[in-house]
């Protein structure tokens, strides 16, 4: 077909069906593009708990789908990244193989260790739109991922927007100077090369689907997934009560707790969140850039009020977010950022202690919040001659807690809300260095009691292979705040964590583990909801016979009889027999 017979096809009314066929498919671009990643990055933080983001861009900018696989801190961050590429780059200076790169916290997606790739896709010479990823990688350089370092400086290598690829042709000299600065620079670079290759399936499946459909362009498409969505989505907000609630959090820190507030307002067409009174800088890299803030405040309302809308530029735009420069919720450069995400998954349960005023009986409680995740830094030991088979190696593990009880269900169990970061499997943890996982199990009565139950958090008890010592890089909260409940449920189990001779440990920052020494970790439970005493006793047996709950919770808690317990257990040994 000539270039003059497709711009006649393109200028014909295109149908709504055919246009929501069209949305159809790119949703499905976008998680074949996510996928693709998974299938092909280095990185067990990729591969195995999905810490990355997919999605395609109209040519201006605006983000039109996103994949289903990833997390929201990437993904909703990541909407407003293309946009910084777009003014950095230049639209004269792009060109059909290009690919751009950066992990600048404030640009992309709040710290270092993630890198974010946009590729503009160009058809027949004209640019019709991009896409962009995003994965988390295991090193940096730096002083390694974790919350010890003083400023942005010191927490690794900074790339700034920059062509990673000039027309097809990849920069040696900046893979270089990467591979100089990392830990793991055969690991990083495979997982830069598995970005740009997912983005470039995104690209081609949109060709694909361009023709098929004869499209010259994405106008027609973009203004129907931007129109619906801003519509629909302003349709949920304005059938909602007006009204305005604060809602706190205080968390742990790192050396000093954290006071989170926020005011949310709920106005014509659009909903407000402002951090107004929040704690100011951390002196360690627990500060948030506010774009990430804004991600997981915007995940937090989306989810409450806008659960099935698609996640797009229009959608998440009648949520604005504003915060004073220099707290901890809009740490401005060069503040340390790296474990940014610690204070930022207990966004929405702060936003959602505020809403629950507005729209009572909807929002669960206090969950686990950020994920239980640590990094473990392995050397052949010190004290004495290693053997000669020791080697370095990092490992990060993701982990989770237990999530809060909703108004009408139980709690997850080790589920990571508001991350959707997967737990990692012990077996895909163990082979990428000689690291141990002794104990990985359910924590039982770490749920917050409620006539809902607090989902359950974890026992993890973690080691070396002999002729190893090795750095534990904790990035743990709740060890003095546990998850509230709601509704009269109980708070969840606080974290703990401890050598395995008793020597107790910090919550945050880099620790020195000797050679034969494990680290006992309890990770939290989420909050219960509702009066324990109004618990459905079907519920408590089945908690009891699960091992959810101890014999001396049911009876102290839910006040099952203590006969009972002994006849219940009796069955339950005798059928595990």
């Amino acid at each position: 077909m000539s270039r003059p017979q497709k711009m006649k096809n393109a200028r014909k009314k295109i149908s709504p069906v055919a246009l929501q066929v069209m949305w159809n498919r790119l949703i499905s671009v976008v998680e074949e593009q996510a996928q693709a990643l998974v299938r092909t990055a280095f990185s067990t933080s990729v591969r195995e708990a999905g810490d990355l983001s997919a999605g395609v861009y109209n040519e201006t900018g605006e983000m039109l789908a996103q994949a289903v696989t990833g997390t929201p801190g990437h993904v909703n961050a990541m909407a407003d990244a293309v946009g910084h590429f777009i003014r950095v780059i230049g639209r004269s200076n792009m060109a059909e193989g290009d690919v751009y790169i950066t992990n600048d916290p404030w640009l992309g997606t709040g710290h270092l260790h993630d890198i974010t790739l946009v590729t503009p896709s160009f058809r027949e010479g004209q640019l019709v739109g991009f896409f962009a990823c995003t994965a988390h990688i295991v090193d940096i350089g730096g002083r390694g991922f974790g919350a010890d370092a003083n400023s942005i400086y010191e927490e690794g290598l900074y790339i700034p927007i920059m062509k990673l690829a000039n027309k097809g042709c990849f920069d040696g000299t900046l893979q270089t100077i990467i591979r100089a600065n990392v830990r793991e620079p055969d690991q990083l670079i495979g997982d830069i090369y598995a970005l740009s290759n997912c983005n470039e399936i995104g690209h081609r499946r949109l060709m694909d689907m361009m023709t098929e459909f004869e499209l010259d362009n994405l106008s027609s498409i973009s203004d129907f997934i931007l129109q619906r969505s801003r519509r629909a989505t302003l349709e949920r907000i304005n059938a909602l009560e007006p009204g305005q609630a604060s809602g706190h959090m205080r968390i742990d820190g790192f050396s000093t707790p954290v006071d989170l507030n926020v005011t949310v307002s709920i106005e014509t067409d659009r909903i407000l969140c402002d951090w107004e009174g929040t704690s100011r800088l951390d002196k360690k890299g627990i500060n948030v850039p506010l774009v990430y803030t804004k991600a997981y405040a915007c995940y937090a309302l989306k989810c409450a009020i806008a659960p099935d809308i698609p996640n797009n530029a229009a959608s998440l735009a009648p949520f604005e977010i504003t915060a004073p420069e220099n707290s901890i919720v809009h740490a401005l450069h060069p503040a340390p950022v790296a474990l940014r995400h610690v204070i930022g998954h207990f966004v929405p349960d702060t936003v959602y202690d505020a809403l629950d005023k507005l729209l009572p009986d909807l929002l669960p409680a206090e969950g686990a919040g950020c994920l239980c995740n640590f990094q473990v830094s392995l050397r052949p030991r010190s004290d004495k001659a290693a053997p000669s088979d020791a080697i370095r190696a990092e490992v990060l593990m993701f982990n989770s807690g237990g999530s809060g009880a909703r108004p009408n269900l139980d709690g997850m169990n080790a589920t990571a809300f508001p991350s959707g970061v997967m737990t990692m499997p012990v077996e895909a943890t163990e082979q990428v260095g000689p690291v141990i996982i002794w104990r990985k199990e359910l924590r039982p009565d770490s749920g917050g009691p409620g006539q809902y139950r607090g989902g359950l958090g974890q026992f993890m008890e973690v080691g070396v292979q002999a002729g190893h010592e090795f750095d534990l890089q904790a990035m743990f909260d709740r060890v003095q705040h546990p998850a509230r409940g709601r509704r009269g449920g109980s708070a969840g189990a606080p974290t703990t964590i401890q050598q395995d001779n008793g020597t107790a440990m910090r919550g945050k920052g880099k620790q020195f583990i000797p050679p034969g020494r494990t680290v006992k970790m309890a990770f939290p439970g989420g909050g219960g909801y509702g009066n324990p005493r109004a618990r459905d006793m079907d519920a408590v047996r089945h908690d009891l016979i699960g091992g959810y709950i101890t014999a001396e919770k049911a009876a102290q808690i839910y006040g099952l009889d203590k006969e009972e317990i002994v006849a219940i257990l009796a069955d339950a040994n005798a059928v595990d027999i």
